[in-house]
């Protein structure tokens, strides 16, 4: 794969999404459908309530064809491909669920915690034994240091790291914008690790990602025309965690992700701590939520994020090389 093609998914998977997004959106403004705001969150974002939803359905289809497409081309669709795509469809299948019970069921919970848990296990499991199959390691490596035998118990650390960074993603996106633009920095990143370690398979879903998230962004940046909803948010995650693993650099997710995992571990804290102590230590959790308390304007929010997730990402790429 030459410099010169690596647009070539980018263009395409951006151009399916800018295409489709407007009539995705004009569909549901003309069921007159759209999201219902949690009752637990800001008070201020009643106004988005009807606001349409499951825009990341429209990214995640460019994204999927385009590697297909790409992969076939360029003959690169091989099984740690396929393996990844498993997990965009398998995962996006259940946020999509999620999203249009949420919707077109009027309840407003979508899946239960416990369903969604057994389908992201599931997931794991399945993309466990095609891992193995294809005879890669099942140590774990850390920081290019240390490396774990961990065994049986590796097909544990995958469950963990698949189910663990899809909710993640998931509870990151809750303003306009923030997690298109994180996801667009996370994938460019292992991007360039893939295009180092010259596995272009890996490249080519990474490219194909970027060029449909830079497509929804527009529909997405505040004052947001549609949301990513579910369906984009649990796949995103997933897709994280799966190109981690079959570049064998968990531990760089760890840093390219801090975002997430900050947004994860602020939610932990504020249940703990509520349950053990019955005080808080956030005004809100998430703590996108907690800064917008705080008096800040969800621009100021995405623009600290992104820069976070840029520089945790520029320092883990001077670590790899």
């Amino acid at each position: 794969m030459e410099w010169t093609q690596i647009f070539i998914p980018i263009v395409c998977s951006f151009a399916i999404t800018v295409a489709v997004m407007p009539m995705f959106i004009g569909y549901f403004q003309m069921k007159k459908q759209g999201q219902t705001t949690r009752e637990d969150g800001p008070t201020w974002h009643n106004v988005k309530t009807g606001t349409p939803t499951m825009g990341g359905l429209v990214f995640l289809v460019a994204s999927f064809i385009t590697s297909l497409l790409v992969g076939l081309w360029k003959q690169e669709l091989t099984p740690s491909l396929l393996i990844i795509l498993f997990i965009l469809v398998l995962y996006g299948l259940l946020g999509f669920l999620d999203d249009f019970i949420k919707v077109f069921k009027k309840r407003n919970m979508g899946l239960n915690s416990r369903q969604k848990l057994i389908g992201q296990i599931i997931g794991g499991l399945v993309f466990y034994f095609v891992y193995r199959s294809e005879g890669l390691p099942d140590t774990l490596d850390l920081f290019g240091i240390v490396t774990l035998p961990l065994g049986i118990f590796y097909g544990v650390f995958v469950i963990f790291w698949l189910v663990g960074f899809s909710n993640a993603v998931n509870l990151t996106d809750g303003i306009d914008g923030l997690v298109a633009g994180l996801g667009t920095i996370s994938f460019a990143t292992y991007a360039i690790i893939a295009w180092k370690q010259q596995q272009f398979d890996v490249v080519i879903i990474c490219l194909s990602v970027i060029g449909g998230l830079l497509g929804f962004f527009p529909y997405n940046k505040k004052p947001a025309k549609i949301f990513m909803g579910d369906v984009g948010s649990l796949a995103l995650g997933g897709l994280l965690a799966a190109i981690s693993i079959i570049l064998r650099q968990e531990w760089t997710l760890l840093l390219i992700g801090l975002v997430y995992v900050c947004e994860t571990a602020s939610v932990i804290l504020q249940v703990t701590s509520f349950k053990l102590f019955g005080k808080r230590v956030f005004k809100m959790s998430p703590i996108h939520h907690h800064f917008e308390m705080c008096g800040w304007s969800e621009w100021k929010i995405d623009l600290v994020f992104w820069l976070t997730g840029a520089i945790c990402s520029a320092i883990t790429l001077w670590i790899i090389f």
